[in-house]
């Protein structure tokens, strides 16, 4: 098991053993997980918030994902005789609510994109912004190396090595998926700002010498240490307060590429392969339609002369 699926696991659990770790396994009824879910919902936050608070509906159906998998290998095993949690559901209300309240956070427009892009032009992270804004993940942005940008080719090889944070260390591996590992063509804004960050560091290298560390990445600081997701969230917070910008977080930059490039009638299955996921949309579009650099290409001349214009 991936050290952050086995975090996953772990980081899911803690209130099952809050609610229920007094308890023999034989004992826990059905009406027992019913009652941690409403408890969890209303009262079972211990950190990242308020203390006493609800706990968001993403957390409450990943605990219950985790404990339905973990009563499967009790099943499994014989330990009991059925997974008391396999029926049991997120009230409909509060998944309700969470629905309006996902619904409710948009995305930056296209003008505010622009809006955006225009204010940062001269800031040190013009060219990283430009990455999250032509779709990827924020830890794709932290992962990348100027290995994976080909300038020739006009080129970047996302999703090869993804850099995040579990447990208080830092994990690099590749995309979960081989849709994750995709080559993206650049639009030519990208290009031309990567080019200048590139340089722009070779400058920060020659200044600092033996202090800098030549780490190979793109995101790096003025000393070339690579840098994590939080530290590229807080900078662009800082971005955003700075130009008066709304408020949205690094990875809505990606949704907002996505959605920009539905609305265009970029086809879902060129979309999908843009975006790394695995499923391009209908049966008929995943079996007849097969995206390769040319339909990409398209992707690529929509943003540059649609979004970053």
């Amino acid at each position: 098991m991936e050290k952050a699926t086995a975090a996953n696991y772990r980081d899911a659990l803690p209130p099952v053993r809050a609610r229920l770790g007094d308890r023999a396994l034989q004992e826990v009824i059905e009406e027992d997980i019913e009652a941690l879910i409403d408890w969890m919902l209303t009262e079972g936050r211990r950190r990242g918030g308020k203390p006493g608070t609800g706990l968001g509906v993403r957390s409450v159906r990943l605990t219950l994902g985790r404990l339905r998998t973990a009563l499967n290998v009790a099943v499994r095993r014989q330990l009991v005789v059925r997974n008391l949690a396999a029926f049991v559901t997120i009230p409909r209300t509060a998944a309700k609510a969470a629905l309006e309240a996902q619904a409710a956070r948009k995305p930056w427009t296209q003008e505010e994109v622009r809006t955006f892009l225009t204010g940062i032009t001269d800031e040190r992270l013009h060219a990283v912004c430009l990455l999250s804004l032509m779709g990827l993940r924020p830890a794709e942005v932290c992962g990348l190396r100027w290995s994976d940008i080909d300038f020739e080719a006009g080129t970047i090889a996302a999703g090869d090595n993804t850099r995040t944070l579990v447990d208080g260390e830092i994990e690099e591996k590749e995309a979960k998926s081989a849709a994750g590992r995709r080559v993206l063509p650049m639009p030519a804004t990208v290009m031309k700002a990567l080019k200048a960050f590139h340089t722009r560091q070779k400058k920060e290298h020659l200044q600092a010498g033996d202090a800098y560390l030549a780490s190979g990445y793109v995101l790096v600081d003025e000393l070339g240490r690579p840098q994590r997701t939080d530290w590229l969230r807080r900078r662009v917070y800082e971005l955003m307060a700075k130009l008066g910008m709304r408020k949205v977080r690094p990875y809505d930059a990606r949704h907002a590429c996505l959605t920009y490039l539905a609305g265009v009638g970029v086809p879902d299955v060129v979309l999908a392969a843009w975006a790394g996921h695995a499923d391009g949309g209908t049966l008929a579009k995943r079996v007849y339609v097969h995206p390769d650099n040319s339909h990409l290409k398209v992707a690529a001349d929509h943003l540059e002369t649609g979004l970053f214009r």
